[in-house]
């Protein structure tokens, strides 16, 4: 029996570290740990509400929007805007959200996941006239492999053609995403702190060149999800088939919605969206209707006081203890009716699919009936890759719609008052899952602030009862033919597209007290 201490994860979103007990070959325990602690709660309390908004986006670089949205949404509720945003509101975050998930998707298969099946050395004995090609291939030539590395050796299946035409879409992606922020910044204003998403509506104005400014550029990243992304990833599933059947998880998925399709529903759950809430199981498929109610927070195995373990997030408290006996993480464990759930785009594009949504399904079977693959298949660490790029055309397709419905001259924005006192929730999804912000006002200020983020589901620690985290129970029954090249445990890891940066923040690497600072 031998033990892999993988610390920190690369290719992700912040510093994770992974832990494996391999015996025989195969996994048969798995830690997930989040090294760093996230204080942004502690600040936001006894600021003005309406600093959250701005103050959370900085939970993390890459995650941004969605932390706009949710906390927009959570303030709408407390203000009393929820259902008055107008029109032109509700589509205009729809289009700066929608503008960060396809980046954010794009930057995750392309310049994260895929080269742990794109072998880029194939490079170097490449003797074409493309220009983005011999420059990767003169930095090869130089020894200087970074990006490119760290990485595990030994299982690259592709052919050299199909690594260097995977390449050439590799540095295309760089400028694809760099269009989408720019979509974004058209109505957020920059990227990556937008200004644009605030409580009752938008800051910026549709014109007729912004509408089309954002237009052109969207429908070529739409063609490069038909052309480029989505058959990219049908090749490395053909090559790579087997993996239809490792890092299957915990079997239980949940999707908060998103994407408004309707402003005036209150209730967060019931708004019809584009990706609808709820939840289903791999055992039986059937949709089950969301209650926020059954979310809480547990901190057996974190390092957090025990005091706050089994609170609904609107009870939540941030209370760190470092060196509690049996922790080790600075996530905290979120259960849905007190059992392990997995989010992400597989979460949403499942719900989609099993409460029939015409789009969804569609795409779902067109993929699985390419791959000869039964929707089984969709549970495992190339799943989660399909299901990604599925979205990412889902979404595209839409927000080519929505610019449209965009009406010059009319409303943006919804007045309010701030309250003395009042409770808000905001549930949305960001690219990579779930994500909720909870808060409660006392005397015109933030008394207590909460966010669960979607790597918090997803790269949780055992609960209370000991049930190991999605990524943890991912991992469990893994094979691993070389303990010292483990390329299949960090497949399974970046499958979930792990973002670390927002669910845990700030280091100090050992142990010492970086700086104090008092913000106010």
């Amino acid at each position: 029996m031998g033990k892999i201490v993988i610390d920190p994860i690369t290719r992700i979103e912040g510093h994770l570290k992974i832990e494996v007990i391999v015996d025989d070959g195969e996994v048969k325990e798995a830690r997930s740990s989040g090294t760093l602690f996230r204080g942004l709660e502690l600040i936001l309390k006894g600021r003005d509400p309406r600093d959250a908004q701005r103050i959370t986006q900085r939970i993390c670089g890459v995650c941004p929007t969605g932390h706009a949205m949710a906390s927009t949404l959570n303030l709408d509720s407390a203000f009393g805007v929820d259902g008055k945003i107008p029109e032109n509101g509700r589509i205009i975050r729809n289009l700066i959200l929608g503008s960060n998930y396809l980046q954010s998707h794009i930057l995750h298969f392309y310049h994260l996941a895929a080269l742990d099946y794109v072998d880029v050395t194939a490079v170097a004995g490449y003797e074409g006239s493309d220009p983005g090609l011999n420059s990767v291939k003169r930095f090869i030539e130089r020894g200087e492999l970074g990006p490119f590395v760290p990485r595990y050796e030994g299982d690259y299946r592709l052919s050299p053609e199909t690594n260097r035409q995977a390449v050439a879409h590799y540095l295309q992606a760089l400028d694809i995403r760099r269009k989408a922020h720019e979509m974004l910044a058209l109505f957020g204003g920059k990227m990556p702190h937008n200004v644009g998403i605030v409580p009752g509506g938008v800051t910026e104005v549709p014109t007729v060149d912004k509408i089309a400014a954002f237009l052109w550029r969207l429908n070529e990243i739409r063609s490069f999800i038909d052309t480029v992304y989505i058959p990219d990833v049908i090749a490395v599933a053909t090559a790579y088939a087997d993996h239809f059947q490792i890092g299957r998880g915990c079997g239980r998925f949940l999707s908060y919605g998103v994407f408004d399709l309707d402003g005036s529903e209150t209730n967060l759950v019931k708004r019809k969206r584009l990706l609808p809430s709820g939840t289903v199981a791999a055992d039986d498929l059937q949709p089950k209707d969301l209650e926020p109610a059954k979310i809480h927070e547990e901190v057996r195995h974190s390092w957090y006081a025990d005091s706050s373990s089994g609170r609904h997030p609107s009870q939540g408290e941030t209370s760190p203890q470092l060196g509690k006996d049996g922790a080790y993480s600075w996530l905290k464990s979120p259960r849905y009716d007190g059992q392990v759930h997995e989010v992400g785009p597989l979460a949403r594009m499942l719900v989609a699919y099993v409460r029939g949504n015409e789009t969804a399904k569609s795409l779902v079977d067109g993929a699985l009936s390419a791959l000869e693959a039964p929707v089984t298949a969709l549970f495992s660490a190339l799943g989660r890759h399909a299901a990604r790029a599925l979205e990412t055309k889902l979404v595209a397709d839409a927000m080519a719609g929505w610019v449209l419905q965009l009406k010059p001259g009319e409303p943006v924005y919804a007045e309010y008052e701030l309250p003395d006192e009042a409770e808000g929730m905001g549930l949305t999804e960001a690219a990579r899952g779930a994500l909720g912000h909870w808060i409660s006002i006392k005397d015109g200020r933030i008394a207590n602030y909460q966010c669960v983020v979607p790597t918090t589901w997803n790269a949780s620690p055992r609960d209370d009862r000991d049930q190991p985290g999605p990524i943890e129970q991912a991992l469990q029954g893994t094979k691993v033919k070389d303990e010292s090249n483990p390329f299949e445990v960090v497949r399974v890891v970046r499958s979930f597209d792990p973002c670390l940066a927002c669910a845990v923040h700030l280091i100090t690497p050992k142990g010492r007290s970086l700086g104090e600072f008092r913000v106010s």
